[in-house]
């Protein structure tokens, strides 16, 4: 049976935190524009965030333990990460009319549809409360805004019949084609940098050497080839959604540095997106047709086992009746 709640219950808290998917729906108010579903699946990008009451009215102890804390709890506002992809289509609904839903849904356990219904904000990447939320130790290769819902209803229903799968990990090919164009933004401006403190050394007696380049480099040059950094990326291909609505209007010139990832040594791995042959496919479990074919199989068997034993035996007496 459905259910519904004004704010997100303890229940389904530490549920939604093991949650490895989430959609997120949005529309712009025009009759002739795009409806909007984007999947969203990177581990640590979906945050809950607990009121500072619980569901009776009671102070949260944060002292207490966290399975305790989260039965007690309730949350009205959730974020996450928003990765770059190459439409901008919910942060332009966002900023046009604020609607959102996000949805999960259960692939194993008991079934389980969640849905949170809110109204939306877009913190893009150099604004004070991306950088609250995201600090560079934290943010993700390819991040680029932060989405805080403030969520007015929450719904759940049954889900019998969604499939069950099993995860198999994140797919990081999306942080390893980014994490190369962020750091052609950090190379190139640390270029711009060096560039600009020859210049002043052969125009002053004094030697000046620049303070933090390694960690503070300058925005963007307009001179890097469009091809290439992440904020061209953004220039390029997030400015507006596919009806027109204006979509990032900061990020691409913000002059926040974005993270040098070979200087802390950070890479991924190629994903194994192999897929898995016919047998390997029948070998990891039964389908349906199996399920109900199985015991028409054994009986079908077990026909063919006595009629062979059967014959067996007529062939026995008749070779000795013979030999007589």
């Amino acid at each position: 049976m459905g259910k519904y709640y004004e704010h997100i219950p303890g229940s389904l808290i530490s549920w939604i935190n093991t949650q490895k998917i989430f959609w997120v729906a949005t529309a712009p108010l025009s009759e002739t524009g795009h409806v909007n579903i984007s999947p969203k699946g990177f581990e640590r990008t979906m945050h809950v965030v607990l009121d500072e009451e619980s569901e009776d009215g009671q102070p949260l102890e944060a002292a207490e333990a966290d399975e305790d804390l989260l039965k007690k709890a309730t949350s009205s506002h959730v974020w996450y990460e928003d990765m770059t992809g190459s439409g901008v289509e919910t942060i332009s609904h966002l900023r046009e009319n604020g609607r959102i839903t996000i949805m999960f849904t259960a692939f194993e356990g008991p079934p389980m549809i969640v849905r949170l219904f809110g109204t939306g904000k877009v913190y893009e990447f150099g604004t004070p409360e991306y950088d609250a939320l995201l600090p560079a130790e934290k943010r993700q290769p390819g991040s680029r805004a932060v989405i805080w819902i403030d969520v007015h209803k929450v719904g759940s229903s049954c889900g019998y019949s969604i499939p069950f799968f099993t995860y198999k990990g994140p797919r990081m090919r999306l942080h390893r084609f980014f994490i190369n164009k962020e750091q052609q933004d950090f190379d190139f401006s640390c270029q711009q940098l060096e560039s600009s403190s020859s210049i002043s050394d052969s125009s002053s007696s004094m030697v000046v050497v620049p303070s933090q380049v390694s960690t503070t480099p300058s925005a963007k040059s307009p001179e890097l080839p469009d091809s290439q950094g992440m904020k061209n990326y953004w220039r390029l291909k997030n400015l507006k959604s596919q009806d027109g609505l204006p979509g990032l209007l900061f990020a691409y010139t913000s002059p926040k540095a974005l993270g040098d990832w070979r200087g802390r040594g950070i890479s991924f791995k190629p994903d194994d997106e192999s897929i898995p042959t016919p047998s390997e496919s029948k070998t990891s479990g039964r389908s349906l047709v199996a399920i109900f074919a199985s015991e028409k199989v054994v009986a079908d068997v077990g026909k063919v086992l006595v009629g062979f034993g059967a014959g067996v035996l007529v062939t026995g007496m008749f070779a000795r009746l013979w030999a007589k």
